[in-house]
């Protein structure tokens, strides 16, 4: 802050209106206080810039993890499709697989009993 001290018309050319002692204790605390502004805008530049880079990679991995999805969502849509596929098959075909394949283990099962 830059306060204004008028002496009046009789004042010498070159104090141009101010006095030594209050001009000099503003302008140092106006010198502390623009430091200190500067620190502070030049923490903040620098914290943006490390956001800025962060929500880059941070975009880069969601992309990444997007296309990943994509791809596996395909894959499990053409999985889906083949079980859609064989559920509309014949239910006699998988009812006689299921008797042959429970026949089989049966026997297997008898077998092993039989040999010991």
């Amino acid at each position: 802050l830059l306060t204004l001290v008028f002496i009046g018309d009789g004042a010498p050319a070159g104090n141009y209106g101010y006095t030594n002692s209050g001009y000099s204790v503003y302008e140092e605390e106006n010198e502390r206080l623009t430091e200190s502004l500067r620190t502070k805008v030049s923490a903040i530049k620098s914290l943006s810039i490390e956001i800025g880079t962060e929500v880059k990679n941070q975009n880069k991995m969601l992309s990444e993890m997007d296309n990943d999805f994509d791809s596996a969502g395909g894959l499990l849509g053409a999985t889906m499709g083949r079980l859609r596929t064989l559920s509309r098959g014949s239910q006699t075909k998988l009812l006689c697989y299921m008797m042959l394949f429970a026949l089989f283990v049966f026997f297997v099962i008898y077998w092993i009993i039989k040999l010991r």
